[in-house]
């Protein structure tokens, strides 16, 4: 350990923050892409007559994509450091050479996809491309930037023994994870099914019929980028921050040895039991699944 526990929590909280902001950015950015949940309804959409206007890029699953920006920001900023740039020089330019390759494989995706459906007259939308692509590209330029920072924080001043690329790695595909489990249930579920009541399921029947019209007008991936700001986007940085914070703060107490092993089971350990009790009394709160009730109904 480089530092002495004090400034140790100092740093931790520091990097809690950045992984606050980049878990709600990432999060945002998917939602305004059309790469969380439900992404697939929208690209079933028009071939069931259902035209739209929202970006519709699904590049890969969150974790990969995101993987793949953070050890592409990486790879840069260890490369300028070693050419004695400035760490935050570094940083910026590592995170926005990322964004600009994220914002290229945006724009071929949503239009390969459009292009691939143009027998169910989907049109492209070149004022949707314009105005959506910069926000995709602002977005991911923020998480970028977080991650990388908290990937150097670990190397430089925590004594992490992994390379920076590395760490950017590990913690872009964490924060992928985070926001398609978190995240995305407040984008696919609430915004896109408007139309349907919260957890009653999707009929395959009903594939496709996403909500098109928005408060005013039709709507467009800023509309829900901007619903999604309410709530999924803040949960998502809350769960990423935490997960930094829990995982790094048994490092900081007991640095490099057994105890923060143990420390770190016993977290889980404790989180798995709370989630079981959060379960429990929600079911208890709400009662049983409709189906449920008509499966008894029909066994009595």
């Amino acid at each position: 350990m480089v530092l002495d526990i004090t400034m140790g929590m100092a740093v931790l909280a520091l990097m809690g923050a950045l992984a606050a902001i980049a878990g709600c950015m990432e999060d945002l950015e998917t939602d305004v892409g059309s790469q969380s949940n439900a992404n697939s309804q929208v690209q079933l959409a028009p071939q069931m007559g259902f035209l739209h206007r929202i970006y519709n890029k699904a590049i890969s699953g969150e974790p990969v994509s995101y993987g793949f920006s953070g050890v592409t920001s990486g790879v840069v900023t260890v490369v300028l450091l070693n050419a004695k740039f400035y760490p935050l020089t570094t940083i910026i330019i590592g995170a926005f050479v990322a964004a600009i390759i994220y914002g290229i494989f945006s724009t071929t995706a949503h239009a390969g996809r459009i292009a691939s459906q143009s027998r169910f007259k989907q049109p492209l939308y070149m004022d949707m491309l314009r105005y959506t692509t910069p926000s995709i590209i602002s977005h991911n330029f923020i998480a970028n930037f977080c991650i990388v920072a908290i990937a150097y924080l670990q190397f430089t001043l925590l004594g992490f023994p992994f390379p920076i690329p590395f760490l950017a790695l590990i913690w872009g595909i964490t924060v992928g994870c985070i926001g398609s489990a978190v995240g995305d249930v407040h984008y696919g579920g609430e915004r896109q099914y408007q139309n349907r009541e919260f957890g009653v399921g999707l009929n395959t029947a009903l594939s496709g019929r996403i909500v098109r019209k928005g408060e005013s007008g039709l709507r467009n991936s800023i509309d829900n980028v901007w619903f999604c700001a309410k709530f999924g986007g803040p949960a998502t940085g809350i769960g990423f921050g935490l997960t930094v914070f829990l995982t790094l703060w048994p490092v900081i107490i007991f640095g490099y040895v057994w105890k923060t092993i143990i420390a770190g089971f016993i977290i889980v350990v404790v989180m798995v039991i709370l989630n079981r009790l959060l379960e429990v009394q929600m079911k208890n709160q709400y009662g049983p699944y409709k189906e449920e009730k008509i499966e008894k109904e029909a066994r009595a």
